[in-house]
């Protein structure tokens, strides 16, 4: 197997919370959570609505789902064989379920398999084969798909059908298992596979990204010292894997009447109304989200006085958009954005303050996003670009401050392999002789470090624009463009072979809302608008070249955070639309 070998991650120490320290399992956070605090919510899911039409919830306390997931692994993993090591597709949607089965899971060592169902069902099965499961618990409409299409037939022997939330288990709706006998956590290893969680594959195949449990337990550290997570805190989740850390972290985990695959179509009158029906105090959200509900916000004037901090990840979030958000929120609460992927999370972080009151003027020119300093222990290096694979790793690859190069990442947040994928870990990792195995994660990514630590994003590695006389780096082009105010977004993509490009910028257009709530172009004409950014383009040197503006109505974009551009669709398209 891929996965086998995998040693302790750099700088994790195993610091479980039960009577043996070797252990380390993200279960005994909930565990200690249960103990700490009994009687606060840990969960908090959507119920369907009240005769009155009022918006209904259920819940548990932090012991409630500890027990739960106690009954959860013994009367119904145990007896269904999912034990210590036995890989398990989880297909449940957001609720109280999720959480049971996903601690569950844990406790009983086995590995979860975490799929986004938005990838598309050819991605899924494809997936499912690579990631060889076992066992499979999922939804009425996840099983269905399961037997028409298929998915993981070669290797799976255990399926448990699961109901739709709020109405229980298939064979036990009424859960009538709770005992007060505590669940013994299996004893894992920090370097035990913890759990398999596929990339959204919106910048190509989606990989299954190996996660020990030291990982996850850096994770918890890392979210905690990094924005002051912890008991007494209300958290909005809205993107479910996040939802999980919540409990672990001692938070109320508030899960919101949404459209998980559709965070860009979220109804911001439910997200707002759930912000003031539970005093949310910290909320994740993908920049799409925020923008929004930020949107909605400043059109009605809102202010959410009780978050204290805000988490926007997935992609680079505009500095308009943190702006027009953080209109809502006290002068003392905070608007991070990380940065980091499914196989590295965290890497870098920053605050609004820093991007509103100095960063995004550099953005604006073409200086690429600010995503701010290396957290944790992580270490960031910038390298040569290369689109080959570097099997050992040499201080030479390295470049000077200021330089635009590949990201590269080591430490305690960084995996180390994908599932049964040797070429793309071989494509994406690099040995650190000497080190036990330990790796650098080449993100995908370009950027460069400034002066003063900070790392700067540039775009991704594989969507730079090489024409015959320069090479030209998307995000650092596109800020430029989208200063304009009669522009949403824009894409630079290349047309013909790389090294004899030809640039190209497709342009999303604003919109603006009417009196009804619907959105409308703002009314500048295209030739207008072409022949604005023709001349916003010929002020700056690295912009200059691009000549070539197509229009394009609905950029698109990933199902995770429906966020980041697929550049690979719109250079197709566009190379149909240019001579």
């Amino acid at each position: 197997m891929a996965t086998e070998g995998i040693s302790p991650a750099r700088g994790v120490e195993s610091t479980g919370t039960g009577a043996n320290p070797d252990v380390v399992n993200i279960a005994t956070h909930l565990r200690e959570m249960a103990k700490i605090q009994p009687y606060a919510l840990a969960a908090v899911c959507p119920a369907g609505r009240d005769r009155a039409g009022r918006a209904a919830h259920t819940h548990w306390t932090f012991q409630q789902l500890d027990r739960e997931s106690d009954a959860v692994a013994r009367q119904v993993l145990e007896r269904a064989g999912i034990t210590r090591g036995v890989r398990t597709v989880l297909m449940v949607k957001p609720s109280l379920e999720f959480f049971a089965l996903t601690f569950a899971l844990f406790k009983t060592g086995a590995i979860p398999v975490l799929i986004d169902p938005g990838m598309g069902i050819k991605n899924i099965g494809q997936c499912l084969a690579e990631a060889e499961p076992e066992a499979f618990i999922g939804i009425p409409l996840a099983n269905l798909a399961r037997r028409l299409l298929g998915w993981g037939k070669a290797t799976l022997r255990t399926i448990v059908p699961v109901a739709p939330p709020c109405k229980g288990w298939h064979s036990h709706r009424n859960r009538p298992w709770l005992e007060d006998q505590s669940y013994p956590i299996a004893p894992t290893r920090a370097d035990e596979v913890a759990a398999i969680l596929f990339t959204s594959g919106s910048t190509g195949v989606p990989k299954g990204a190996v996660y020990t449990h030291s990982i996850f337990e850096a994770q918890v550290a890392v979210l905690r010292d990094l924005y002051g997570l912890g008991p007494g805190e209300i958290d909005l989740c809205t993107f479910p894997l996040f939802a999980l850390f919540a409990p672990a972290l001692g938070m109320t985990a508030i899960i919101p009447e949404m459209d998980f695959t559709r965070p860009a179509q979220v109804d911001p009158r439910m997200i707002v109304q759930t912000i003031q029906d539970f005093g949310v105090t910290n909320m994740f959200g993908s920049p799409a989200l925020i923008r929004r509900v930020g949107d909605y916000g400043a059109r009605h004037a809102l202010k959410l006085p009780t978050i204290r901090r805000v988490i926007s990840a997935g992609a680079p979030v505009p500095a308009k958009v943190l702006e027009t958000f953080a209109m809502m929120l006290t002068p003392t609460a905070s608007l991070t954005t990380p940065y980091g992927a499914t196989e590295s999370l965290p890497v870098c972080s920053i605050d609004s303050h820093e991007i509103l009151g100095e960063t995004r003027h550099q953005t604006d020119r073409g200086a690429g996003v600010c995503v701010g300093r290396p957290v944790g222990d992580v270490e960031v290096q910038i390298i040569r670009i290369s689109d080959d694979p570097i099997s050992d790793w040499s201080d030479d690859l390295c470049l000077p401050d200021g330089e635009i190069g590949e990201i590269v990442v080591r430490g305690p947040v960084v995996t180390r392999a994908y599932v049964n994928r040797p070429e793309s870990t071989a494509q994406a990792k690099i040995a650190i002789p000497g080190q036990g195995g330990d790796v650098y994660h080449r993100m995908g990514d370009v950027g460069y470090r400034d002066d003063q630590g900070r790392i700067w994003f540039c775009g991704r590695k594989a969507h730079r624009v090489v024409t015959s006389e320069e090479t030209l780096f998307t995000i650092p082009c596109e800020a430029v463009f989208n200063t304009h105010p009669a522009v949403f977004r824009t894409a630079l993509v290349g047309v013909g072979p790389r090294g004899a490009m030809r640039p190209v910028l497709c342009v999303e257009r604003q919109r603006s809302a009417t009196a009804t709530g619907k959105a409308k172009e703002r009314p500048i004409s295209k030739k207008a608008l072409r022949r604005a950014l023709l001349e916003l383009g010929a002020t700056y040197p690295h912009t200059k070249g691009i000549t070539t503006i197509l229009f394009h109505k609905a950029f698109p974009v990933d199902i995770r955070h429906n966020a980041k551009i697929f550049r690979e669709k719109l250079a197709a398209w566009a190379a149909g639309r240019v001579r």
